[in-house]
């Protein structure tokens, strides 16, 4: 798989690049919980401590290589979460990386599904596959819009769905409710399809992807799923310094209010943004997991030597 992925990419004159595991900064986002560790130099004092986080992705210092003009670039490199270990998830896991310059959001997804469908074809003669925006899904299977919607209306359509405890659970947060109610509502019903690509997902589900030229009310994202398994977010990258610094403080307000650590805004990015992002199209995949969809697996150990407890 990794020496397909490679000469994919060699193909198209896109450069392997590598950032540091180890880093400064931490990514804000409040669903993200980082590995950190503090970094004492031989011979230094407690006051030379430095705190360093394991990456949770590598976006940050690849948009700083983006930022210098390297070009198109990709990494295949470790990633870090702190979070739940389950049938999908484990602490260690392995990240493709890849961004293009000049490409826009529909040409990254022309180009993630060549990519895809090369890896999985010699394990599925027929490859199913379908792209869709966000809302129109949301509302086909969860029977309400998501960006129009009232909180009551969200928690009525909960209930339609056998879960008459979210209100208490999502409150007033309205990520909190989509992500919520996509991952009960609508992910399930993607298991029937190979691959599918959902795109322009609502202004408050943003992460780094830029706001939509022609509708303030979504932003230039795209999910991958693998039966049903989320695979991978892309973006039309975010490249105005001052949207991604409000961007980070709505992100500390919202660990705030969650009684989070919070971490310190990433000033390297902001400066490299600040620079000059080349106009771009990036996208993330889980490498653990496309390896379960080729390989039929059910659980990541089955693809993993050393998961986590037997690290």
């Amino acid at each position: 798989m990794l020496r397909a992925i490679r000469a994919f990419f060699a193909d198209r004159e896109v450069l392997e690049v590598e950032t540091p595991l180890l880093a400064a900064r931490s990514a804000t986002e409040p669903h993200l919980v980082p590995f950190e560790t503090l970094f004492r130099p031989a011979g230094g004092g407690a006051g030379l401590q430095q705190r360093l986080f394991l990456q949770t992705s590598p976006e940050f210092a690849m948009k700083r290589l983006l930022a210098s003009g390297l070009g198109s670039i990709y990494q295949i490199c470790k990633a870090f979460r702190n979070e739940e270990r389950g049938r999908l998830h484990n602490p260690e896991f392995t990240l493709l990386e890849w961004y293009r310059v000049g490409f826009s959001l529909n040409e990254l997804i022309r180009e993630t599904e060549s990519l895809l469908r090369g890896l999985l074809t010699p394990s599925r003669p027929t490859i199913r596959s379908f792209c869709c925006d966000y809302r129109s899904l949301f509302e086909q299977e969860v029977g309400t819009d998501p960006i129009n919607a009232d909180f009551p209306a969200l928690a009525r359509a909960a209930e339609r769905l056998g879960y008459p405890e979210a209100a208490v659970l999502c409150a007033e947060a309205r990520p909190v409710w989509l992500d919520f109610l996509f991952s009960q509502g609508v992910q399930p019903k993607l298991a029937d399809w190979d691959l599918v690509f959902v795109t322009d997902f609502p202004a408050c589900l943003p992460s780094l992807a830029r706001n939509h030229p022609d509708n303030p009310a979504i932003v230039e994202r795209v999910e991958v799923f693998i039966d049903g398994i989320e695979l991978g977010n892309g973006f039309h990258e975010l490249a105005d310094p001052v949207e991604q610094a409000r961007r980070f403080e709505e992100d500390m307000a919202a660990r705030r209010a969650l009684g989070l650590h919070e971490p310190e805004k990433d000033v390297r990015l902001l400066a490299a943004l600040a620079a000059g992002l080349p106009d771009c199209s990036g996208i993330a995949i889980g490498l653990d997991r496309l390896l379960m969809g080729i390989l039929g697996a059910s659980h990541i150990e089955d693809v993993l030597a050393f998961p986590v407890e037997r690290a």
